[in-house]
């Protein structure tokens, strides 16, 4: 007799099948722990310089080389990866938590209200989102906290739309009207039965929403307005890289490296996601 399994059992089952979205996850796996564990590995500090070292190739001492000021690369991109992590995590839980709240309300409550949120949206979308994080920041300064809560606040729309729609499939299944006929306020219906049954599709789009906020994130370091030195991320060590790549290659290849494996993975891991979460 086969055992019964729940459809998270499942999803699983079926995601272990999918090499490559477990190569993504174990990538991902392994990038946490070493930036976790960034000051056991290294004996360099991220801050540290030996300016008679200088620029120094791939070593014994210095496995992925130094830069410009004699700091250890694999050092300043362990302790970047922190920031560079952090920055797509957080910032893709607040555009959850902004994009799911206004979609399931829009979704559900419908009508007029429906209209006047979801063209919000729609005026939203037209504004330039890089403009706009790029003057908050030259507004209120560079400032870790606010680079995750101005990334996260411009990421949220297409979740909102998602999740509309799903809303709006889900809210017409007959557990919902039972829920309803059994006079459960709104709130609770929205939060104990609507959202449980779009979280597939959130699921999904917020692993494909990581790798977004990260290249984001490496684009405003590029420019200078992201992370701000002595503190590192890979983006800000691209842009150091570009600048002496003719003369130190080592500078720009690994930091790249690291930050197209990343997003590599965790394309894989969704697009394993959605196959595992399917209905179908």
């Amino acid at each position: 007799m086969r055992v019964s399994t729940s459809p998270r059992e499942d999803a699983w089952r079926r995601l272990k099948k999918n090499k490559p979205a477990m190569f993504g996850l174990v990538v991902l796996g392994v990038l946490v722990v070493l930036s976790v564990l960034a000051p056991w590995i290294t004996p360099y500090s991220y801050s540290g310089q030996d300016l008679e070292l200088g620029p120094s190739p791939p070593s014994a001492q210095h496995w992925l080389g130094s830069d410009l000021f004699g700091r250890d690369l694999l050092t300043r991109m362990l302790y970047g990866s922190r920031i560079s992590l952090a920055v797509g995590f957080i910032a893709t839980v607040v555009a959850l938590l902004i994009g799911v709240s206004w979609g399931a309300v829009a979704g559900y409550l419908g009508g007029r209200i429906d209209a006047l949120m979801m063209r919000i949206v729609d005026v939203l979308y037209a504004l330039p989102f890089t403009i706009f994080i790029i003057l908050l920041m030259v507004v209120f300064g560079s400032n870790i906290i606010l680079l995750f809560l101005a990334i996260g606040a411009v990421e949220w729309l297409t979740m909102a739309r998602i999740v509309r729609g799903q809303v709006l499939h889900v809210k017409q299944q007959d557990f919902v009207e039972a829920a309803v006929s059994l006079g459960l306020s709104r709130f609770r219906i929205i939060v104990k039965h609507v959202l449980p049954n779009v979280m597939g599709p959130v699921i999904v789009y917020a692993t494909l929403t990581v790798p977004n906020v990260i290249l984001l994130e490496s684009f405003l370091s590029f420019l200078g307005l992201g992370v701000q030195p002595p503190q590192s991320s890979w983006g800000l060590l691209i842009s150091y890289g570009v600048e002496t790549m003719e003369e130190y290659p080592w500078l720009l290849l690994f930091p790249a490296a690291v930050l197209s494996l990343t997003l590599f993975s965790l394309n894989f891991l969704g697009d394993g996601l959605r196959d595992a979460l399917s209905d179908r």
